[in-house]
């Protein structure tokens, strides 16, 4: 009740200021120019009449002088005839009041119900930062947060017979020997450019357990990425925890530093995370991988936090990888791989990169030779090789505009920007 009070208060304040000009227009007004000259020009013939008796001027002074003056008082008296007094018809004047009133009054009170929050308690700062405090520590864990983004996440990529026949290999290969570090490397970052989020954070755990001490940042970045993708962009507690992991090994993990971020904007702090995307960002190359996302999300971060900021001009930025397939082998590879070991499997793949790979740079190849080596290195792990592959490839095909479109298309899935 005291705000309503406060606020109607400055209204009418507010109102009497605009009205006090209207209401001044209304005043009566007793006199006007012609009527205070023909004022001083009576006053000027009985002057003169005093004069003459006192003897001051002579007679034919006093008939020229009252001439004179009676000459003026004719024309002030036609003038004062046709005198406005520049006022508007009372009507016009009350109406105008009462427009200026319902605008004032009901249009504010209008606004603060669509904009504002009627009835809503005071939020002082200290229980604001102790309710996202709160909700940062009683947030869903990652596996509610998964099953809950089940039906929003789009469905993994079916990739072809043979890439798909090798994938099950490696996971049943996996799945025997719980102790190979290479194999669990190589099916995280095929289950990530699958599509695969939940196979692909459960793989790179078993990595970071295998390495032990010898986990990097970027494995604990890998990491907290896959289960954020895996929540539908949604940071958990475990998640939170492998960006701290990740973090306290190298405190300018560009990655890390992004979904700390997202972290505390996603548990309302959107002040802490505005600090740590600003300085991120304003540290960051241009075709850095989390500079899209940080682009599109740091000015409304800003305005949650109460910041006014310009967006920086900047080239685009790399978007996020899609769903990249690597070159199949033939049919007799296939079999054959059957019955090799894992490090075989692996090693079969990769002379296969490196035979297209060797042919595209010698002989040539066709737009989607090129686009399947490109995604090939990027789900290998070597993605300077494979930006270096797409700008070789955009230099081969420059004159062909329908060869650019399928390499770009290949490039975005890898993660490239066009």
């Amino acid at each position: 009740m005291e705000f309503w009070l406060i606020t109607g208060a400055l209204a009418i304040v507010v109102l009497a200021l605009l009205l006090a000009p209207l209401l001044r227009e209304r005043r009566a007004r007793t006199d006007d120019p012609a009527a205070y000259d023909l004022a001083v020009y009576r006053d000027q013939l009985a002057e003169v009449e005093r004069d003459l008796a006192r003897g001051v001027i002579a007679e034919d002074v006093a008939i020229r002088t009252r001439l004179e003056v009676s000459r003026r008082i004719l024309e002030a008296d036609r003038a004062a005839g046709h005198v406005s007094h520049g006022q508007a018809p009372r009507g016009l004047t009350v109406a105008m009041i009462g427009v200026t009133a319902v605008l004032m009054v009901g249009g504010s009170f209008a606004l603060y119900d669509y904009l504002g929050a009627p009835g809503y308690g005071d939020l002082p700062l200290q229980t604001r930062l102790d309710a996202a405090e709160t909700l940062r520590q009683n947030r869903p864990d990652q596996a509610t947060a998964e099953a809950s983004a089940a039906g929003r996440l789009p469905p993994p990529a079916v990739p072809d017979a043979q890439y798909g026949e090798l994938m099950d290999q490696l996971r049943e290969a996996v799945a025997e020997r719980q102790d190979d570090l290479r194999g669990f490397e190589l099916l995280a970052q095929n289950e990530a450019s699958l599509g695969n989020f939940a196979a692909a954070h459960a793989a790179k755990a078993r990595v970071i357990a295998l390495k032990g001490a010898d986990a990097t940042a970027n494995d604990y970045a890998d990491l907290t990425d896959m289960l954020v993708l895996a929540a539908a962009g949604y940071v958990s507690p475990e998640a939170e925890t492998a960006l701290s992991e990740a973090l306290a090994r190298d405190p300018s993990n560009g990655a890390a530093r992004y979904y700390q971020g997202l972290m505390f904007l996603q548990t309302g702090r959107p002040d802490i995370a505005f600090g740590v995307w600003r300085r991120l960002l304003e540290s960051s190359a241009a075709d850095a991988p989390w500079v899209p996302a940080l682009r599109a999300q740091i000015e409304d971060a800003a305005f949650r936090a109460g910041q006014t900021y310009d967006l920086p001009p900047l080239g685009a930025a790399p978007v996020a990888p899609a769903v990249p397939m690597l070159p199949g082998p033939d049919q007799g590879q296939i079999e054959a791989a059957g019955e090799m070991s894992l490090e075989e499997r692996m090693a079969m793949i990769e002379g296969m990169v490196e035979g297209l790979s060797e042919r595209l740079a010698t002989e040539g190849g066709t737009p989607d030779e090129w686009g399947r080596l490109v995604t090939a290195l990027r789900v290998m792990g070597q993605s300077d090789r494979a930006y270096a592959i797409w700008q070789e490839a955009l230099q081969v095909f420059a004159e062909n505009p329908g060869a650019l479109d399928t390499i770009n298309r290949a490039a975005e899935q890898a993660g490239f920007s066009p």
